[in-house]
């Protein structure tokens, strides 16, 4: 399937000269809106724990010709508060302001609840869940003092229900999406707008890790989904934009489903087979 062009000419023209800082962006989903982000002509802040992945990526970002923002590397791991507030100061400093921010870093945990370890526990809700809430904090209080701005929290299709062998990674994401809304509600006098985008099965990086510790193929996931195949990474960030954009103006608090219809369907795979 080929993706309509995200950027048509006289769309998201409000996000030229934004700034927006995303975690997590050195691949799969976080590239992918940084990417999509520096094309609308916004000024990207690309982040992860390692700093020549950060560098490559940035070098990367500079020489694509769709490129129209400026865009730089700042490595550390949100989990901790510090990281948290130096990304923030120095994009404020760097760009004079910070207008959206994606909390897209995060980790898989696969594991036997009987068997998890607390380490694995730990690293899952600093990283999916303590990590946004520092971003956001930190980000936040430029932005109110900035006259608003944007916050994405992507969680996933995983924070609507339980999944066995995952629940460090289900209680991080359904913890996000409560920090979504508590903070979509307590922050809309600041003009700060809190949404989150839950992802099902995409193609990434990290989900082909998953395949091979999760016991799941492409094809049973594809049989499993309505659409009948996985998603992109642009497909996610296409919504990340809308978000992020003026023409979400009036939404806050939202968890918007980027799943092919995964959750809304509650059969099973031979039902499926049988609309064929």
């Amino acid at each position: 399937m080929k993706n309509a062009n995200p950027t048509p000419e006289g769309f998201f023209q409000d996000l030229d000269q934004k700034t927006a800082i995303v975690t997590g962006s050195t691949k799969g989903i976080g590239l992918e809106i940084a990417r999509i982000m520096l094309s609308c002509g916004a000024n990207v802040i690309v982040n992860s724990r390692n700093q020549k992945e950060v560098d490559a990526t940035v070098e990367r970002l500079r020489s694509d010709p769709n490129t129209r923002g400026s865009v730089i590397g700042l490595h550390g791991d949100v989990g901790v508060y510090e990281n948290c507030e130096k990304l923030a100061q120095e994009a404020a400093q760097h760009f004079g302001k910070i207008d959206v921010l994606v909390n897209n870093a995060g980790t898989s945990m696969i594991s036997n609840s009987l068997e998890l370890q607390k380490e694995d526990w730990e690293k899952a809700i600093r990283t999916n869940l303590t990590g946004p809430f520092f971003m956001s904090q930190v980000c936040g209080k430029i932005m109110a003092k900035n006259h608003g701005g944007s916050i994405i929290n992507i969680s996933s299709i995983f924070g609507g229900g339980g999944v066995p062998k995952r629940l460090a990674y289900c209680a991080s994401k359904f913890g996000l999406n409560g920090l979504t809304k508590t903070l979509a509600a307590e922050w809309a006098h600041y003009n700060i707008r809190v949404n989150a985008v839950s992802p099902g099965f995409i193609k990434t990086p990290m989900d082909q890790g998953d395949q091979t510790s999760g016991g799941y193929s492409v094809e049973e996931i594809n049989r499993r989904t309505p659409a009948g195949r996985y998603g992109t990474a642009a497909e996610v960030a296409q919504v990340v934009l809308f978000l992020a954009s003026d023409f979400s103006s009036y939404i806050t608090g939202a968890n918007i489903l980027v799943d092919g219809g995964w959750l809304a369907y509650v059969g099973w795979d031979k039902l499926l087979n049988e609309l064929e």
